[in-house]
């Protein structure tokens, strides 16, 4: 199989299920966009594998690396073709489990009572820059809901994953000895 198909010359793609529609559609920003963070996420592992006690976050980053595949294939599915929907399904699961992993790394920080500056170590820094790519995802998945119905579990889990690296990034800085740094009005 080619890599190059020349279909997309003319600025038009096909979802999956076949249907035409313009590389500037607002459906391909919002899997584009995830695609773009789960490379993002890819570099946040291979910063992670020089740090101590990562083992359990390797293997979450691996499971949403996953799961961020089955989110692109549901907003990349015509939403009308019900039969090769049921193959993009994101499970209400899929949300708490992230829930219950953010619960537990947030239990091993120390409260802070001010805006975290999104710097630290290389892996938090990069967890970081996941956080705003997964915010960017988001808005745009919640743009494409207003044109076309998206479904609730993957809202809800985009919103999440997002909540997720942030307390990420706190706990990469914490077990990486890396002060964090407060936002201090001008």
């Amino acid at each position: 199989m080619k890599v190059y198909t020349k279909t997309g010359d003319e600025g038009m793609t096909s979802l999956v299920g076949g249907q035409r529609v313009p590389k500037t559609h607002l459906r391909l920003e919002a899997y584009g966009t995830i695609d773009e963070l789960n490379s993002h996420i890819g570099l946040l592992m291979s910063f992670c594998q020089s740090l101590p006690q990562t083992e359990d976050i390797m293997l979450q980053l691996d499971e949403i690396q996953h799961q961020l595949f089955v989110v692109g294939s549901n907003l990349a599915t015509d939403t009308e073709n019900r039969e090769l929907r049921k193959y993009s399904i994101v499970e209400e699961s899929a949300a708490t489990t992230l829930e219950q992993q953010i619960d537990d790394l947030q239990a091993q920080l120390p409260h802070v009572p001010l805006f975290i500056m999104p710097t630290g170590c290389v892996a938090a820094s990069q967890a970081h820059v996941c956080r705003t790519v997964c915010r960017r995802a988001e808005r745009c998945i919640l743009r494409l809901h207003q044109e076309t119905p998206v479904d609730e579990t993957v809202r809800q889990y985009v919103n999440r994953l997002s909540d997720y690296l942030f307390v990420l990034a706190r706990y990469l800085n914490v077990i990486s000895q890396t002060p964090e740094k407060s936002w201090r009005r001008g």
